[in-house]
């Protein structure tokens, strides 16, 4: 098998190396073939036919976190999005490899009623005292690394939050009319998210919807290389959000594809007008914050806050500024630096599941940074960053979604 990658995108790396410093995989492994330039270089030789897929091309490829720092740090203007997007898809027909834990992550994840079933279970793991006891016994540790990780990523959540969902908001006199991604995993895990986002919004002025028959948006699947199983995911998202002028979405990675289902979906004759449609409308959560001038109340919050960014925020939709000026907008709130700021957290949708180890490095060393600053909340907008860094960061600060720290000092909640 030989690559069927675009030439000409290939032939647009110069080789200079700016992607080093800002690919996490290089950066702990200080591997070439673990960076941009190292993996262009091996998809241009199996593109050539010079060298087997199958091997150390696809372990090097598979390794990609697809965090995309190096796209706005390449002075030649390389997509290195479109060429890993496109080679992910070739990978995943041609080159059998975990096919059983990656069919069940994909039976499992982007489904709501499932993941409902699952998180029920993960309540009564944690509730009947079963987490303590594999922890203090020693089980976990030898346990698998993957294992270990969906373990580790047990979020905690409420049962009365799984059997119920974000309503729709109305003010007297709206000035805005959006309909809010309600999401597949965030539904279930991040419900308190989906609910502040909400009155959030609706303080400011907007209705809120929330349309029904809306599921999976298809991030999952299209950052893991399953594109037609992404492409369906789409089609329904459209569906469901017809007829809205705008899209709120307060999860990096869904936005970043929901802006990006013009391309998805570019030859589809069904499709392909209504996907451009939509994705001109979508606009993450701190994006109508910033187009809206605020009219809700902020009461003080004296905290010392992280603001962590999302790399499908940061990098993939050039969203940095609006989170931080929507934090600043709460009195007593203090910003502050950390070191590597721009480096992935390790979370990358299901990347810390399918890539464990290399995830756990990039969770501790991104948890360290993080607490290098002494926070009192570290935030961060997108579901998986949270999950990771939960895990890392340990029982000090608070991790919390910029419009949950928004939301507690509109409605004037201290604690």
């Amino acid at each position: 098998m030989a690559f069927d990658l675009d030439r000409a995108l290939l032939d647009e790396c110069v080789h200079c190396g700016f992607c080093l410093p800002t690919c996490p995989t290089y950066v702990i492994s200080g591997d070439e073939a673990e960076s941009p330039r190292g993996r262009i270089y091996l998809m241009d030789l199996a593109t050539r036919g010079d060298a087997p897929v199958a091997g150390a091309v696809t372990q090097h490829l598979d390794s990609c976190l697809g965090c995309l720092a190096c796209v706005p740090a390449c002075p030649s203007g390389v997509k290195y999005n479109a060429l890993i997007e496109s080679a992910r898809p070739q990978l995943d027909r041609e080159v059998p490899r975990d096919r059983f834990f990656r069919s069940a992550v994909f039976a499992l994840f982007p489904y709501p009623r499932r993941l409902r079933a699952a998180a029920l279970a993960g309540v009564l793991y944690q509730r009947l005292g079963l987490r303590w006891l594999t922890r203090r016994s020693g089980l976990l540790g030898r346990l698998p690394a993957r294992a270990r990780a969906l373990e580790g990523l047990l979020p905690p959540v409420r049962v009365r939050d799984l059997v119920s969902r974000t309503q729709e908001k109305t003010p007297t006199r709206p000035r805005r009319t959006v309909a809010l991604l309600t999401g597949c995993a965030q539904r279930v895990f991040f419900k308190p998210v989906n609910d502040a986002t909400a009155r959030v919004l609706a303080a400011e002025g907007c209705r809120v919807a929330v349309p029904k028959g809306q599921g999976c948006c298809g991030a999952l699947s299209l950052h893991t290389g399953r594109d037609e199983e992404a492409r369906a995911f789409a089609r329904r998202t459209i569906d469901a959000f017809e007829g809205y002028d705008t899209v709120v979405v307060n999860v990096a990675g869904c936005g970043s594809v929901l802006k990006e289902y013009g391309e998805l979906l570019h030859d589809d004759p069904g499709y392909a007008e209504r996907a451009a449609a939509l994705a001109a409308r979508v606009r993450d959560v701190s994006e109508v914050l910033a187009e809206l001038e605020p009219v809700a109340e902020r009461h003080p919050l004296p905290l010392r806050v992280v603001y962590h960014d999302a790399c499908h925020l940061a990098n993939a939709q050039g969203i940095t500024r609006e989170p931080r000026d929507a934090l600043r907008t709460i009195p007593g709130v203090e910003l502050v630096d950390v070191p590597e700021e721009k480096i992935c957290c390790g979370s990358a949708g299901v990347y810390n599941l399918l890539q464990a180890g290399t995830a756990e490095q990039l969770g501790r060393r991104k948890a360290e940074n993080l607490m290098s600053a002494r926070p009192d909340v570290i935030a961060t907008g997108n579901a998986g960053c949270l999950l990771q860094i939960r895990r890392y960061a340990g029982d000090g600060p608070l991790i919390m979604h910029p419009v949950e720290l928004l939301d507690r000092s509109i409605r004037g909640l201290a604690e």
